[in-house]
């Protein structure tokens, strides 16, 4: 395997694109980045729905680190071309285990290979950096919410959960009540989100001005949005969010939607079980709790088996 340490390192990120994917290898390889602790590039690799992939301009990945099913082919591949890079897969691939050196599974996920590690969650780019500097560029629209600010993170469908009209109505009755309560609130909306939830929320808050909602268009604030929450709400179906949520520091409550968790009642317990989130009974509470950092457990763990695996390639070697 080739030192990092005697160039600048290239991370490949490959997925198909959708941000809720691209972000968990994206988070990972900057942890990776920082656990370095040597110049690095990010570059990302991108798999398109008519097959074609997207290369970056540096040729040659010391780390490869994927997510979505798109990316479980393009490894046998890359490990061909590439033989000393590292290869990490983040989620369960279901197939091809044998394909990466390391895999990186939700343990709500119950994988057990050899080379897979669990964790709490997904990995996230949340870092207390990237919430200040966010915090920042978005000051003077935050300043303009008084009294405490609620973060409402909203999901949508998914294989177990449904964001139907009535879920809507709920969660809008659960938000009037709060800003009744003197708050203010942060919204926003997923790639998940139906058009007609979309469409109840910005008739039913767009012209609020205690309501800072957003649909998607323009910058995106959602980092600011976490950084200056004192509470947090979000719909329970998404792993992504409840876990960045829960990586703030801030208090977390959990929204319900339609459906049944199956095995996300197992995330939603470990959650509960680190102090991050509390079912929403209708009163705000507030606690504190060490803010979730498995996305940096899950980078030290990455980089100790490269470098072991390095150790012993240069072992071989002498």
């Amino acid at each position: 395997m080739s030192d990092p340490a005697s160039h600048d390192t290239t991370i490949w990120v490959v997925s198909d694109g959708r941000r809720g994917i691209e972000n968990q290898a994206l988070g990972l390889a900057e942890a990776v980045g920082r656990g370095l602790g040597t110049p690095h590039h990010i570059e990302r690799v991108t798999v398109r729905k008519d097959g074609f992939v997207t290369l970056p301009s540096h040729s040659h990945p010391d780390f490869w680190i994927g997510c979505g099913r798109a990316a479980i082919p393009l490894a046998r591949r890359h490990r061909r071309i590439f033989p000393d890079c590292h290869f990490t897969y983040v989620q369960d691939p279901r197939t091809r285990h044998d394909d990466f050196d390391l895999i990186v599974a939700p343990t709500h996920d119950r994988l057990v290979k050899p080379n897979a590690i669990s964790m709490t969650g997904s990995p996230n780019r949340v870092t207390a950096e990237v919430l200040a500097t966010a915090k920042d560029s978005f000051s003077d629209r935050l300043d303009t919410l008084a009294g405490r600010r609620i973060a409402v993170l909203i999901g949508g469908n998914s294989k177990r959960f449904k964001l139907d009209t009535a879920s809507v109505r709920y969660l809008t009755d659960r938000m009037d009540t709060l800003i009744a309560g003197g708050a203010s609130l942060m919204v926003t909306v997923s790639r998940r989100t139906p058009e007609s939830a979309r469409k109840i929320l910005r008739e039913h808050f767009g012209a609020d001005e205690r309501v800072w909602y957003h649909d998607g268009e323009g910058e995106n604030p959602y980092f600011a949005f976490l950084a200056a929450a004192d509470w947090i709400f979000v719909t329970e179906e998404s792993t992504n969010m409840l876990v960045e949520a829960s990586a703030t520091g801030a208090p977390v409550y959990v929204l319900p939607l339609v459906g049944t968790p199956g095995k996300f009642a197992l995330l939603h317990a470990e959650l509960e079980a680190c102090g991050a989130v509390r079912p929403y009974l209708g009163r705000l509470d507030h606690w504190s709790y060490v803010p979730l950092d498995e996305t940096r457990r899950v980078a030290d763990a990455l980089l100790n088996q490269y470098r072991a695996q390095r150790g012993a390639a240069d072992s071989e070697a002498a």
